[in-house]
């Protein structure tokens, strides 16, 4: 799994023109399922993003959570995170996880969130085509996989 998190001050996700999904401070989370995930990765990424300090304390130092702030959370699928592009110039998704695979992962992945939080976790509709609106806050922008996959991409 990889995720791209970021610190935002309001987030929204469109569909059909309809506002379907939007919060206030917290994380949107965008969330690409790979071929070999396992809830395993669901579980270890779901709780370090709830453990993840990247709100700014009293003194301006990121050290808190977002249940330090009272943050809330939308988590927005995003096959095209595991674009291939090193070959001509139209990017292959052949790593992404197909619909059958990616769907339980992803609602997996939203429940675990769900679980460390101790809150609803706001979400789009997987393989919907949708508008995502966003305030970054700062900017904070973090990208996230389980290290199992960092490691096996070459970093």
């Amino acid at each position: 799994m990889r995720l791209v998190i970021q610190r935002v001050s309001e987030a929204s996700v469109q569909i059909g023109g309809a506002v379907h999904a939007a919060i206030g401070k917290g994380l949107l989370i965008l969330i690409g399922i790979h071929e070999s995930d396992t809830e395993a990765d669901a579980i270890w990424l779901a709780g370090k993003v709830a453990r993840l300090r990247i709100f700014s304390d009293a003194e301006g130092k990121m050290n808190q959570s977002l249940a330090d702030i009272g943050g809330a959370v939308l988590v927005v699928s995003q096959f095209t995170l595991y674009a291939q592009y090193e070959k001509g110039n139209r990017p292959s998704f052949i790593e992404a996880a197909r619909p059958e695979k990616a769907i339980p992962l992803y609602e997996f992945f939203k429940a675990q969130l769900e679980a460390a939080l101790s809150q609803p976790v706001h979400s789009g509709i997987f393989g919907a085509d949708m508008q995502v609106a966003l305030l970054n806050d700062g900017p904070v922008t973090i990208v996230m996989e389980h290290p199992k996959q960092y490691a096996a991409h070459g970093h």
